[in-house]
């Protein structure tokens, strides 16, 4: 479908609702033969220089959405470290000159690679429109394009669809922008800490806090749907695991363990929740089918076995467990059987998470009193150090991938902890602003 006007193709970009985004187009005007791409496959790279230029509207309020659309891009590609917007100020072109098309020279001449266009229109009051394209300056070809349709209060969901979309054309990997973070907002001093479940977009907007900090609650994990999370709460003293709805608020206690339940992840199809039941002074993994709510017993030892997380195809589970003498990373089958030591390294392992691309399982490691973030292969072979510090810890994977986010305390401030992502190739470090202190993050898949 060519990208045109009309009032039956009008009424097909706003059908979306408050807390939905309409993808009516993704198709290219005219065949896209340029190859413009960021190599992201050699670790280190020089970033792109890329322009992303104010989005035109007709009016005041158009205007004022279409620039602040195009902040949040740049700022979305900036910190993935692949891409490095160049400064408006050094534009020429400006955007209402653009809708016939750019001038490649001018954009050229301030070393643009890649260049973003677009513009805005607001429709009836409370809805906008969003047409924007990617251009290959050097090769002077269009590369893509989209129409996005909303109401005007999500016009932030709308820059991250636009991000990923660019993400996605340039790198040739699936984007993450148009997700949410959950994790545990900190406040107060460290033997009265006060520790609140709070969800944000994953540039640190839109912060709302899920619980009041009367409870204490730990380890948020988010559904394969984005619309529900399992965690830890201290309810009466006594810890359970809690599934909740984000935008409902509703929640129950996940089984009727007589002992303390922690550490839940749900399944890839987001049917069971597996976690960790202590009785007696020993725990085990344990898996709850959320709609039989039976529940079956995986492992059944004297170690301690605790954070399991299911590889991407269901089929195994990674956790870790003392069973060899110290702490150590396992894979077995999801059932339970055949559990294999993975990890060999000095040092203890823990909090392994599978990749959802199913090729590494990340982790937080011990050794000489510094901790490090790390991933490995599932056979145990390529392990490597992404991050170390005083403490780094509670590893979370990014939709695609790519990049892993956990929270780190330094030694000169052990209480204020921080959120970072990285990059799996241990490059482009960067930290997340949070209006308190974070931990336990957990990233969401992208957004229905």
């Amino acid at each position: 479908m060519s990208l045109r006007t009309g009032k039956r193709a009008r009424g097909l970009w706003f059908f979306a609702l408050l807390f939905a985004i309409t993808v009516a187009i993704a198709v290219p005007l005219v065949p896209a033969h340029a190859d413009l791409r960021v190599d992201i496959t050699r670790g280190q790279v020089e970033p792109m220089p890329v322009a992303v230029s104010d989005l035109y509207g007709e009016n005041e309020e158009a205007a004022d959405l279409g620039k602040k659309i195009s902040q949040v891009v740049a700022r979305n590609l900036e910190r993935s470290g692949l891409f490095r917007p160049i400064d408006p100020r050094a534009y020429i072109q400006r955007p209402e000159a653009m809708l016939s098309g750019p001038r490649f020279a001018d954009w050229r001449q301030i070393n643009a690679q890649a260049l973003v266009t677009g513009r805005v229109q607001t429709v009836a009051g409370d809805r906008l429109e969003v047409e924007f394209r990617l251009w290959d300056v050097f090769a002077e070809q269009y590369m893509v394009g989209l129409r996005l349709g909303s109401v005007t209060t999500q016009w932030r969901r709308i820059a991250h669809k636009m991000t990923d979309e660019i993400y996605k054309r340039l790198t040739g990997e699936v984007g993450y922008f148009d997700t949410r973070i959950v994790y545990i907002a900190e406040t107060g001093p460290l033997d009265k800490r006060i520790k609140r479940l709070a969800i944000m977009d994953q540039d640190g907007e839109n912060l709302r806090f899920l619980s009041d900090g009367r409870q204490l609650v730990l380890t948020p994990r988010f559904s394969p749907t984005a619309q529900e999370i399992t965690y830890l709460s201290y309810d009466d003293g006594i810890p359970r695991v809690y599934l909740r709805k984000v935008d409902s608020g509703q929640q129950e206690v996940l089984g009727n363990f007589p002992g303390m339940t922690f550490a839940p992840r749900f399944s890839p199809d987001g049917n069971s929740v597996i976690l960790t039941y202590a009785a007696d002074g020993n725990s085990d993994i344990f898996e709850m089918n959320l709609l039989s709510h039976k529940v079956r017993q995986l492992t059944n030892n004297g170690a301690i076995d605790t954070a399991p997380s299911y590889s991407p195809d269901g089929k195994f589970v990674v956790f870790e467990s003392d069973r060899g003498g110290s702490q150590q990373i396992y894979v077995m089958e999801r059932q339970g059987s055949e559990p294999r030591r993975i990890s060999f390294g000095k040092g203890r392992y823990g909090t392994p998470v599978w990749s959802p691309r199913g090729d590494l399982i990340a982790f937080t490691k011990s050794y000489r009193g510094r901790f490090s973030i790390g991933v490995i292969k599932p056979d145990g072979s390529g392990e490597r150090i992404l991050s170390q510090d005083y403490l780094v810890e509670g590893p979370t994977w990014a939709p695609n991938g790519r990049v892993l986010m956990f929270f780190r305390q330094s030694e000169r401030n052990p209480d204020s902890a921080e959120l970072v992502t990285v990059d799996i190739t241990g490059h482009h470090e960067r930290i997340l602003f949070t209006t308190t202190a974070a931990s336990d993050p957990a990233w969401s898949p992208l957004i229905p």
